[in-house]
């Protein structure tokens, strides 16, 4: 009741002040738990009359329950209102009792506010004031997410918790080969069609997979028309805006990162890419293995037929890699041991594996066990973490022991303390003194997740999106740098 009382006093003090637009010139000294900038700015902002009797923690306590709203009319009835309404706290927590994750929130704005990564790479404070980053954040419109993948596709609504839908990738992505315009037409009609969406509805965020990994002119020339390609059909599918983002960068992103190795185990290869401050370090090197689940699916399907296990199709093998297989920390200590464990497929029963559970993510670290000729996972990133060791990049020098783990086999249980293990065991002290490596953050939609966390920064529209105007003005000009960048 007390409260009640407060809060219709508060208010119909705002009325009353708002009708006379006066204020008072003196000032009280007052308790506060707002900042220190805004309490010294309050100790000259004007009388409350009676309200002076409430401590300032008291009322910003009133303006909480008030909610974001009628918080923000506020600020027009005096100063006091005005600097008080604008503290950053205030504005914090009604952010933190949104939708999104706070910490979600403060990584996108502090880190994504200014938009893509330019070429120069500087450090520089970034002051937020979230009382507008709240206003904008209201504001910014829904996107499409279309993360192709390499073997499945995952599409929906930015403002969804989850992908709405998965397909498998019917589109070879990195192909520009004729008729590439043909074929991206089609897929993306596709999404659409299953979104029941109309393209021109809302902008489109698009997870580019990683192609093309060579740092020289033919590979850099094979990226930007692999994109203006892509810009051009969503255009001409009258979509709004598109942001267009590696899928290695969106899954450093959902990990609240902006530099690190992103290995990323797809469904025919594994990449292991540099990441730095949000641009993909192709002139350090992108290592490719000739690895990826397909191989791994196909040797855990031999293992079985040598034991004589009968299946109905690859998607079965697949499902049991799922669901019963691990990376050994010591592979010839766990040869030892009793590993013995079954899982039930719907429609075929009960399947029991046993060592074949930890041999089939082996393979990553010694493909020789299933015959093939590729380098070792351990091998491939610690070559990636000696070129970053030795490149040019200054400021800090650490960032490259940061390895984000990503695609469906990154998340098999172990594969992350193994990978540290052998890291530990390859690399000399300087530079594996540190490495963490982290499973994926949010398993294999890691790079939706990145693009939600885009999607929903309070400057996506202005500073993410291109629309078809500034696209075929900069090309109009003969210029590539809306693209060249990625």
């Amino acid at each position: 009741m007390k409260m009640a009382f407060l809060l219709k006093k508060v208010w119909g003090f705002v009325i009353i002040r708002s009708g006379l637009g006066t204020s008072s010139s003196s000032s009280t000294s007052r308790s506060t738990s707002v900042g220190s900038t805004t309490r010294d700015i309050l100790c000259n902002s004007g009388s409350l009359g009676a309200l002076d009797q409430l401590p300032t923690d008291v009322i910003m306590q009133i303006l909480h329950l008030l909610g974001p709203r009628e918080t923000a009319r506020l600020a027009v009835v005096c100063r006091y209102f005005r600097v008080l309404v604008s503290d950053n706290k205030l504005w914090m927590n009604f952010l933190q009792n949104g939708k999104d994750s706070w910490d979600c929130i403060a990584f996108s704005e502090t880190h994504l506010h200014a938009g893509p990564p330019s070429e120069i790479y500087y450090d520089h404070p970034v002051q937020l004031s979230f009382m507008s980053v709240y206003a904008k954040r209201t504001l910014v419109p829904g996107a499409v997410i279309i993360d192709g993948g390499s073997g499945y596709c995952k599409y929906g609504w930015s403002k969804f918790d989850s992908p709405s839908g998965r397909c498998a990738t019917f589109l070879e992505f990195g192909n520009i080969e004729s008729p590439m315009y043909a074929r991206l037409r089609h897929f993306f009609s596709t999404i659409y069609n299953r979104m029941q969406v109309k393209p021109s509805s809302q902008p489109v965020i698009l997870a580019i997979p990683i192609c093309h990994c060579d740092d020289t002119e033919s590979a850099r020339a094979s990226r930007r028309q692999y994109r203006e390609a892509i810009f051009s059909v969503l255009f001409d599918m009258n979509v709004p805006a598109i942001c267009a983002i590696d899928q290695a960068v969106l899954a450093l992103y959902a990990s609240k990162k902006i530099s690190g190795i992103v290995v990323n185990v797809g469904f025919n290869i594994t990449s292991v890419v540099p990441v730095y401050r949000g641009k993909v370090m192709h002139e350090i090197g992108v290592e490719i293995v000739g690895i990826g689940a397909l191989k791994l699916t196909g040797f855990l399907k031999e293992l079985m037929q040598r034991r004589s296990m009968t299946y109905e199709s690859l998607y079965t093998v697949r499902t049991i890699k799922e669901k019963l297989c691990y990376v050994a920390l010591d592979y010839e200590a766990e040869m030892r041991k009793d590993t013995t464990s079954s899982c039930e497929v719907s429609g075929e029963g009960w399947f029991t594996l046993s060592q074949e559970r930890f041999q089939v993510g082996e393979l990553l670290f010694q493909p020789q066990l299933g015959g093939v000729r590729a380098m070792a996972l351990h091998q491939a990133v610690g070559l990636c973490i000696d070129h970053c060791y030795n490149s040019d990049i200054v400021g800090d020098v650490s960032w490259y022991k940061t390895v984000i783990l990503a695609g469906g086999t990154g998340c098999l249980p172990g594969l992350p303390e193994r990978l540290e293990k052998e890291l530990s065991k390859l690399l000399p002290e300087s530079m594996s003194e540190g490495i963490k490596v982290s499973p994926p953050p949010y398993g294999t939609d890691s790079a939706w997740f990145g693009a939600k966390i885009v999607s929903n920064v309070s400057t996506f529209t202005e500073a993410w999106c291109v629309t078809k105007k500034r696209f075929q003005k900069k090309y109009k000009m003969g210029a590539s740098s809306i693209v060249s960048s990625w």
